[in-house]
């Protein structure tokens, strides 16, 4: 074999020039309009191309299975899952009642002014791409990004109907005729059947699943849901059906986001060119086996692509990092007899050190870094906070507003009245009795629910409140002759065995304070 350093090659660009036919060249500023040409006289885009990607079989692409039917399990059956809650709340596991202002995850459920936890868990979805994409590049993307998983799955039915590579290719070149179109309609409808599913089964999350499909089929679900079911079917059917790897390529942002986590350390899948180069038939390669390298250039790690990109002109922006090349190529060392990994997972770091010779390093040691383990460790200390103030969280809450106008009242026997609004919040599902109370005023200091009347007055008063709900109470306190206060506190408390407790501060406006 030739020496490694003499047999590379420099990266080609990553987008090469094409003229304004399609083919591969240096694009003419007189071929095109003048606003279509960049400075140095090349196109700025191309015509998109469809791809049609080769079945493979392979740990790569069985896991790829694996993935696809696990996502898309849950998404359609979580909505139909029960949970009981108890006679006073739903019994979907997975709910977002929007109506009630409450989010619902099988025995948790979330409040509108615990909307930390939703944040909490959207910043550790964050963290955790952050984490994946630095430990093996865009893994997220290439096996559970929800337009991989619908992308795969459309172009298995594409193998149902039309064939392989082969035969879709075949099929769209053929014109138009009674066999095409009978094809392409059963396509076409299966691809309506699946994206109506997709968007169907969103809607289920936002109510009753049982009860709205059978308000939905029978025409009587509010208008909004039909809405949000044709959008839904309108994108899936685009975007998974035709425009696929255009929206990896073009319209996702995390391909040029993902560039800041990636260096010379990081996993990726990666094409040996100090192995593969000079490229071959097995022909060539018999007739002068020191002069090639193991590529016998069949382009199978191109066909099985689903982006359609060629894994030996480097890292490129189309490239998912699912590892169906890797399947590809490995299947075909395997039947010419030569070592498999020419495509594999690897650091660049690690190619550089085995093409000097170095004998080959196992790819997991790439995770055994300090960033990885910093990412794992925020992500880690994220969800031990969220999960204990989920464990020590109780189940009422006060809220307490002071009116402003008037900001207190002046009583004919020199006594001083100030009106409150409480929002008393019962977060269980069992209708509790509460006691709200007084602490920090002065003895003789009263308060009552009635504007009416005193009858009830007292230092603390008991009330009802609905299970999983807020209730809204008046309550005026009234200080003494000769008695002075300026800040106190609400005290709600659960009258049951629990005897949870919830303590606001608030004022008490007087004369001559502002």
């Amino acid at each position: 074999m030739a020496d490694p350093k003499d047999l590379k090659r420099p990266a080609p660009p990553l987008a090469p020039t094409r003229d304004w036919a399609g083919a591969l060249g240096s694009a003419s500023p007189a071929a095109a309009p003048e606003s279509d040409v960049g400075l140095m006289g090349s196109a700025l885009y191309e015509k998109g191309k469809t791809v049609h990607n080769k079945r493979i079989d392979g740990p790569f692409r069985r896991f790829k299975w694996l993935v696809m039917l696990v996502t898309l399990a849950i998404y359609y059956v979580t909505p139909w899952l029960r949970w009981d809650r108890g006679p006073y709340a739903p019994d979907q596991a997975v709910l977002i009642d929007l109506a009630n202002r409450r989010f619902y995850m099988f025995d948790i459920e979330i409040w509108p002014h615990e909307f930390y936890f939703v944040a909490g868990l959207l910043i550790m979805a964050g963290i955790g791409l952050f984490l994946v994409t630095s430990a093996v590049g865009r893994a997220w993307c290439g096996y559970a990004c929800p337009q991989t998983v619908w992308t795969d799955l459309f172009q298995h039915v594409d193998r149902l109907f039309d064939g392989d590579r082969n035969a879709r290719a075949r099929l769209d070149k053929a014109p138009w005729g009674p066999a095409k179109i009978a094809r392409r309609g059963a396509k076409w409808s299966v691809y309506v059947a699946i994206s109506l599913l997709t968007g169907g089964a969103w809607i289920l999350y936002f109510a009753d699943a049982p009860t709205l499909a059978r308000a939905f089929f029978s025409a009587e679900a509010a208008p909004v849901a039909y809405a949000t079911v044709a959008i839904l079917t309108g994108t899936t059917f685009w975007l998974g059906g035709f425009m696929r790897e255009q929206v990896c390529i073009y319209m996702c942002p995390w391909p040029r986001i993902q560039t800041a986590m990636l260096d010379e350390k990081s996993l990726i899948v990666t094409y040996k060119d100090w192995r593969g180069e000079q490229r071959g038939s097995l022909k060539k390669a018999a007739k002068d086996p020191e002069a090639y390298g193991d590529c016998i250039d069949c382009l199978q790690c191109v066909a099985v692509c689903p982006t359609g990109i060629d894994i030996r002109e480097g890292q490129q922006i189309g490239c998912i990092t699912c590892g169906l090349c890797i399947d590809a190529c490995d299947k075909v060392m395997a039947d010419i007899g030569r070592p498999r990994g020419l495509i594999d997972y690897a650091t660049l770091d690690q190619c550089k050190a085995e093409a000097a010779g170095a004998p080959a390093t196992p790819a997991w040691k790439a995770l055994l870094r300090p960033r990885l383990f910093l990412y794992l460790g925020v992500w880690a200390l994220m969800g031990a906070g969220l999960l204990f103030a989920l464990g020590t969280r109780t189940h009422t809450d006060l809220t307490v507003e002071h009116d402003r106008n008037p900001p207190f009242m002046l009583l004919k026997d020199g006594s001083v009245r100030n009106a409150y609004t409480l929002r008393l919040r019962n977060m269980e599902s069992r209708p509790r009795a509460m006691e709200v109370a007084m602490a920090g005023m002065p003895a003789g200091t009263v308060m009552w629910t009635d504007a009416v009347s005193l009858e009830n007055a007292a230092p603390a008063q008991v009330i009802d409140v609905p299970a999983n709900a807020t209730k809204l109470v008046r309550v005026y306190v009234m200080l003494p002759p000769d008695k002075s206060a300026d800040a106190f506190a609400f005290r709600l408390t659960s009258l049951d065995e629990q005897g949870e407790q919830d303590v606001t501060e608030t004022t008490f406006a007087m004369p001559g304070t502002e």
